[in-house]
């Protein structure tokens, strides 16, 4: 099942949305500058608001500008805000390694009661006191928990109001929405096994008609569309007006039921609603309490529907109705659950996306999910790229091409590397010759070329992504392809010299060089008495056993190789055997990094030493950490001087 984006933005088709909508549309107060490219017109800024801290620290919402950031108001009285607080907290011990922070508002009661709540759940982020109720008034919350996201620019991602304290699973469950929001792993216990479909959970509840109460357990076998809807969404109307006639084609002895499940306990409303819109629906269900909803964590816009087979595997789940292409997906996999001929319905004028190419190619779907290419967007989102155009363009499905993902439009189906970005537009059955000869190569080196994926090896490389590859594999080996830590991307055959070597035609990067802490890397030992420690001097010191480089035996005399006790020159730009030889080219024979991509090949190379165990968050500055010691002084590529140089 495609994982989907439920909060992308605070619609008002979701009761969430409507809600929310009401309490922070009139607001007039947003933080952050003009965002870099034009918004849509229903994304919502967060509003701009400051306090002071428990601990008596002033902090204001725009201290956060250019970080995501979760933020929770709680009334430490109210019995919701002990599974709403638990699962914030839980998700803050990861605000370094996925970059967002998170900021708590507590409201009503007292100063001193929240500070004994904050302390008894053991909060690690910052709480504003808004005892006095000045933050919530402003706002206009009524809600006593309420949970809110924004991205880097200010724009709410994410909103929900609504949490059950009498709920065993709650804070997980809230947990697992915020996780999605904020693009981030799911919890490594809610991960499903390769290829393994989410069973629906059971349930009984009251018919329409008011006759004998439903219980899904009694069409065992059957295969089924539960669809959650609101009678006053038309973009429910015209999922149901499509879902009907749709399974009436199928035979009757296959025929999946319809059952439909009204958000809001209003039976004369609904009634009226489909009587006037003509549909006759086999199961039409009430959900008071709304026990279902959160059964089946509707926290999304409707409709929500649901295709479940005979089994009760949960196949798909589509949340919304977009006319352009749901209606083809969901006729594929009608066709599926009810095991009757899947119709072939790729989108000819433009991409089609993963959800519809999987309804056939689940195999292939399904190994796809454990790649880097399925996590592409979500990437550029943690580090607050997802807006620049020059990195988007790599990491979804037909950027800029006719019928693919424009930064306009946004379309969550086209997000991350997906089937087509490898196979084409509609793979071989539309784009036949896309892929010569079954070689993928020149396909792949469309994006990762030296510019952004400094020492890409295509044989190595393919065995992470190949789909039979990763069927094949076990739950371990799976599990370790999207987290591996980036081996060195720097030549091991040729000799390093050693940074002195670099000098006599480098002397302004030179000095540079020797002012920046890479140079005094090994002071950083001395003072935790690590000088002598082997795992240490690997990272601190230039090609630690490589040849040419600091010596695994000197390791307990550190200070006997000066010139290569330190992050020297080749730490970044690899051995300079083949570049000082007195014949040699000088082009090409060293690594230059005035050209590449700054965010993604540096990183490659600052992050074999730079990882979440050495230097957590490093990831999102590294920009700025690579501005504060730019050197360059020759053009990239063409040994001119920097035109001012």
């Amino acid at each position: 099942m495609q994982r989907s984006r439920l909060a992308r933005s605070l619609t008002l088709s979701s009761p969430l949305g409507a809600l929310l909508a009401v309490t922070l549309l009139s607001l007039p107060a947003q933080f952050g500058a003009a965002p870099a490219a034009a918004r849509a017109a229903h994304e919502r800024p967060m509003p701009a608001f400051d306090g002071v801290t428990l601990d008596n620290q002033r902090i204001a919402i725009s201290d956060y500008i250019g970080r995501r950031l979760v933020l929770i108001f709680f009334n430490p009285d109210s019995p919701a805000a002990i599974p709403a607080v638990g699962a914030v907290q839980s998700l803050s011990t990861l605000q370094a390694s996925q970059n967002f922070a998170v900021l708590g508002v507590a409201v009503g009661s007292s100063r001193a009661a929240a500070r004994e709540f904050a302390q008894k759940q053991h909060l690690s982020f910052p709480v504003i006191d808004d005892s006095s109720g000045r933050i919530t008034r402003r706002l206009g919350l009524q809600s006593q928990v309420t949970i809110v996201a924004a991205d880097a620019e200010g724009f709410m991602i994410y909103g929900s109001s609504a949490f059950d304290p009498k709920r065993s699973d709650e804070a997980e469950r809230i947990e697992d929405s915020l996780r999605e929001a904020l693009r981030m792993p799911a919890r490594k216990d809610a991960a499903l096994a390769f290829g393994e479909r989410p069973l629906a959970p059971l349930f009984e509840t009251v018919r329409l008609d008011g006759g004998e109460p439903f219980a899904l357990e009694d069409y065992a076998g059957r295969p089924v569309v539960l669809i959650f809807f609101l009678h006053t969404c038309p973009h429910c109307h015209s999922a149901l007006e499509f879902l009907v006639p749709e399974l009436a084609k199928i035979p009757e002895a296959q025929r999946p039921l319809l059952v439909a499940v009204s958000i809001l306990d209003r039976p004369r409303e609904v009634r009226a609603m489909l009587e006037e819109r003509g549909l006759e629906v086999p199961e039409v269900l009430l959900d008071p309490g709304q026990k279902l909803q959160n059964l089946y964590q509707l926290r999304g816009g409707v409709p929500d529907i649901l295709f479940l087979d005979g089994d009760r595997h949960i196949v798909h789940r589509v949340q919304g109705w977009r006319e352009k292409r749901d209606p083809a997906l969901a006729r594929m996999t009608i066709a599926k659950i009810a095991g009757t001929k899947v119709p072939f319905l790729l989108n000819p004028k433009g991409y089609t996306g993963n959800d519809v190419c999987g309804v056939c190619h689940q195999l292939e779907l399904d190994s796809w999910h454990y790649t880097k290419h399925a996590t592409a967007y979500d990437t550029l989102v943690t580090h607050g790229a997802e807006r620049n155009p020059e990195c988007v363009s790599c990491h979804v499905v037909g950027f800029d091409q006719p019928g693919g993902y424009t930064m306009d439009e946004a379309p969550v189906h086209l997000e991350n590397v997906g089937c087509e970005s490898c196979h084409g537009r509609g793979g071989p059955h539309l784009s036949k010759g896309f892929v010569k000869n079954g070689d993928y190569e020149p396909v792949c080196k469309t994006c990762h070329n030296p510019t952004h994926s400094l020492g890409f090896d295509y044989d190595s490389f393919r065995k992470n992504v190949s789909h039979i590859g990763i069927a094949g594999m076990t739950p371990a080996q799976r599990e370790a392809l999207g987290g591996s830590r980036p081996g060195n991307l720097l030549p091991t055959d040729i000799a390093y010299v050693g940074s002195d070597a670099c000098k006599s035609c480098h002397p302004a990067e030179f000095a540079t060089f020797e002012k920046s802490p890479h140079a005094h890397s090994l002071q950083s030992l001395e003072t935790r008495s690590k000088a002598g420690d082997a795992s240490c001097l690997q990272c601190h010191t230039t090609a630690f056993g490589l040849p040419g480089g600091f010596p695994k035996s000197a390791a307990s005399d550190a200070k006997a190789h000066p010139d290569l006790a330190r992050v020297g020159c080749e730490s970044c730009h690899g051995p300079g055997e083949a570049h000082i030889a007195p014949d040699a080219k000088r082009i090409g024979t060293i690594i230059s990094l005035g050209d590449k991509c700054d965010s993604c090949v540096i990183l490659q190379i600052c992050g074999g030493c730079h990882d979440d165990d050495n230097d957590p968050g490093f990831a999102f500055e590294v920009l700025d950490k690579i501005e504060r010691q730019r050197h360059g002084t020759i053009e990239a590529g063409t040994g001119k001087p920097i035109s001012g140089e």
